[in-house]
């Protein structure tokens, strides 16, 4: 590495760490635009302009320009990584993301409001007396389901589908162990196998589904492979559905916390405040695949870089008050899905979500509190709870 650059340090497994990256964002930020994080050895976007420059600039990219050899053991979790857009950059990304976009379109997800405002209620009709835990009553069963109807896949494969996305997304997590990926290859194998598998039958069997409309879809008679059909499915679940969940669940904790909930109306103005105040995704990287002066520091050629989009969304330089919860706040863009070329396939399926699920909530429990401490997850680079312990109806 031959940028110069603060230093910082910082372990990303401490338990202070975890339940409130905040505080060591404002001390990064303090001591510039981008900062060298020791503990992950590379350089660290975290105001808005410098992460969003990032983002946005076609320099800099998510496939690394020297690719290390993938150890024999991780195999099939990399084969799938391999026909994963959200790894891959032009034309193979292009190609693959214009063919999803022609069938995981616009009007296909608005089109699913209904069906999640009545799912949301459904769930709350059977929260059970006293003291429960939103997360596993509420906020992964919501999404997880509307996943498997769009994919056309059976509900009752929900419980998979979610052991699955938890296991696969460890991958990406700070400190995973030997265990962490024998666990994430095992349900690699496991989610392409029942892919596979449930692709041909839609094959001889067309539904009205997205798998089917993945299938079907073509443009100048390109079509895509199965592979790539495996791919774009696991990534669906595994982005969409865990980045939701963490979602609905930090909105709902900050809502209450702060005394909105019930209080507020639940707008799209809230929802992207939500998403700002505390992002399912907290870091993201890139590779520089030339040398990119970013403001006023030179990455060079082949260095990895993080984008810290939690440390970003709260830029001083880019919004007043940024460390308050303000829901009537003028609208302005952050960077929860990103930004740029990768910019977040899902994000109208997850505010659609959302909006959905906290104005459920709002409408049906009003007297809603915390009943415990809310506690967050060791998963970062993700940052979602662990635990959203309620009670009142």
């Amino acid at each position: 590495m031959t940028v110069s650059l603060p230093a910082f340090s910082q372990d990303p497994l401490d338990a202070g760490f975890v339940q409130d990256p905040y505080p060591a964002y404002d001390r990064m930020r303090a001591l510039g635009s981008l900062v060298f994080w020791q503990d992950y050895d590379m350089p660290c976007a975290v105001s808005y302009a410098a992460a969003n420059a990032i983002l946005r600039d076609r320099r800099f990219g998510r496939m690394p320009p020297d690719p290390p050899p993938v150890p024999a053991h991780l195999a099939a979790f990399y084969a799938v990584e391999a026909h994963s857009m959200l790894e891959l950059e032009p034309p193979r990304h292009t190609r693959l993301r214009s063919l999803v976009l022609r069938a995981f379109t616009s009007r296909r997800i608005a089109a699913l409001g209904p069906e999640i405002e009545a799912l949301s209620h459904q769930l709350i009709d059977q929260f059970p007396e006293g003291a429960f835990d939103l997360l596993t009553q509420f906020a992964q069963p919501l999404p997880v389901t509307i996943i498997a109807r769009l994919l056309g896949v059976p509900e009752t494969l929900a419980p998979d589908l979610l052991r699955w996305s938890n296991a696969m997304v460890g991958m990406y997590q700070a400190g995973r162990t030997r265990a962490d990926e024998d666990r994430a290859i095992t349900a690699t194998t496991e989610f392409v196998d029942f892919m596979r598998g449930y692709i041909a039958a839609r094959r001889q069997t067309p539904r009205d589904d997205l798998i089917t409309h993945l299938i079907a879809v073509e443009e100048e008679g390109d079509r895509l492979t199965t592979d790539e059909m495996i791919s774009t499915c696991i990534l669906l679940l595994n982005a969409g559905h865990e980045a939701t969940v963490h979602s609905i669940g930090n909105a709902t904790k900050t809502l209450l916390q702060t005394g909105h909930y019930g209080q507020t109306p639940i707008s799209d103005r809230l929802v992207e405040e939500s998403l700002r105040f505390d992002p399912p995704l907290h870091l993201f990287t890139r590779w520089a695949y030339e040398d990119i002066d970013v403001v006023g520091h030179v990455i060079p050629k082949g260095a990895q870089i993080a984008c810290l989009l939690g440390a970003a969304n709260r830029c001083p330089k880019h919004w007043d008050t940024p460390e308050g919860f303000d829901p009537t706040r003028s609208p302005k863009a952050n960077l929860a899905f990103g930004a740029g070329l990768h910019f977040c396939l899902g994000a109208p399926l997850a505010r659609l979500e959302i909006a959905n699920a906290l104005g459920a909530l709002v409408s049906r429990l009003p007297g809603l509190k915390l009943a415990q401490t809310p506690i967050y997850a060791d998963i970062y680079h993700f940052h979602g709870l662990k635990s959203l312990v309620v009670e009142g109806k």
